[in-house]
């Protein structure tokens, strides 16, 4: 017995060295093409033959073309915006789905859950020409309203995680709130929210993440108006043709300092991160 489990340890920490392997290879390519000296698009080596900061330095200065520091506090401010907006609607609506009982519950809770279902760039043509007609796309700035409007808009529609996690909260506590005369709002600021840190932190995390890095509702609503373009969108013009053999080295440069943020984030949060998700499967 004893050799048969070392044997299966054996093989299971194998397997997960590979993988390991196969997951960190990539990182370690963009991190590497990141610092690489030599310019163009191909190279048949992985290692650079020279190490430099210019790819970076070139990046932040910026060029004609190639605004990054403009596209990333583009993509910083509707981020934080749709975070916020996002947060509220979920917590808002998963409260109202755990502690209320009304006509047609049932019935809403299946009809997001199918909509759920669908990818969401299934209706940018529609949600275009909506935003056209109630004239938000004709500047700049109403762009990105918009993109707030877009990215917000649907988020209380992905209420379940934080239902499940409201549903652990003993309901007896909002009953004696309710005995010493709080009302409903009262109850979900200063008592229901106080205790749900972990699926706040992580209803915020995915609210944040979702602008960060989203390319084709940004695209769909920005169009070529290059001032006002997000990261993902600016990155991916740097591997256009006509760009490519120059910015190669910088976009990955880009792609090392668009994750910084989310990284610290996470790593800062982890704990609450973690609480939130194991909450809400057990509600």
């Amino acid at each position: 017995m004893k050799a048969k489990r070392f044997i299966t340890n054996t093989a299971c920490h194998i397997l997960l060295a590979v993988l390991s392997v196969i997951w960190v290879l990539p990182i370690l390519f963009v991190v590497l093409t990141s610092f690489r000296a030599e310019g163009g698009s191909y190279k048949t080596y992985i290692w650079p033959k020279g190490f430099t900061l210019d790819n970076y330095k070139n990046l932040i200065m910026g060029h004609s073309n190639i605004d990054f520091t403009r596209w990333f506090f583009n993509t910083l401010i509707i981020a934080i915006f749709s975070t916020m907006l996002s947060a509220f609607f979920v917590l808002c609506v998963s409260y109202c789905m755990s502690r209320l009982r009304f006509k047609m519950r049932k019935t809403f809770m299946n009809i997001a859950l199918i909509l759920g279902m669908f990818p969401g760039f299934m209706s940018m043509i529609a949600v275009y020409y909506i935003l056209k007609g109630l004239g938000l796309l004709e500047t700049g700035q109403l762009k990105q309203v918009a993109l707030v409007m877009v990215y917000s808009g649907g988020a209380g529609l992905g209420f379940y995680m934080a239902k499940g996690f409201f549903d652990t909260i003993s309901k007896s506590i909002d009953e004696a709130a309710y005995i010493d005369g709080a009302s409903k709002w009262d109850t979900f600021i200063h008592i229901t929210i106080p205790l749900s840190k972990p699926i706040i932190t992580y209803t915020l995390l995915t609210s944040f993440m979702g602008p960060w890095v989203d390319y084709i509702f940004a695209k769909v609503i920005m169009g070529n108006d290059i001032k006002y373009y997000t990261i993902a969108i600016g990155l991916w013009t740097m591997l256009e043709q006509e760009y490519v053999e120059y910015y190669y080295t910088q976009f990955y440069a880009g792609c090392v300092l668009i994750s910084i943020p989310i990284s610290i984030i996470f790593l800062l949060s982890q704990s609450c991160y973690v609480e939130g998700i194991s909450g809400a499967v057990k509600g």
